[in-house]
């Protein structure tokens, strides 16, 4: 039986690269300020509880915590955007 002869196919690859994303990595200064601001945020709430209140801000009371706390989900945040 004779053989047909062999067509020449596109293999797509170039097609597959494009599809693909390049990540670029982060920033020098991104991982200091995501773990600073976790660690900040907790310090905030430790000084906080240990002055019964007194301290970082006396007049907003319990406003602190919100503050701590919402310190320390914008470092968890930035997390999700973390690459090597």
């Amino acid at each position: 039986m004779p053989e047909s002869k062999s067509r020449r196919r596109s293999t797509g690859a170039s097609q597959q690269q494009s599809a693909v994303p390049v990540y670029k990595p982060n920033p020098v200064w991104f991982k200091p300020v995501m773990f600073s601001l976790m660690v900040i945020g907790l310090i905030w709430i430790i000084v906080y509880y240990i002055t019964n209140g007194q301290w970082p801000v006396p007049n907003i009371a319990n406003w602190n915590l919100v503050i701590g706390f919402g310190i320390v989900i914008i470092g968890f945040l930035m997390t999700t955007r973390w690459r090597s």
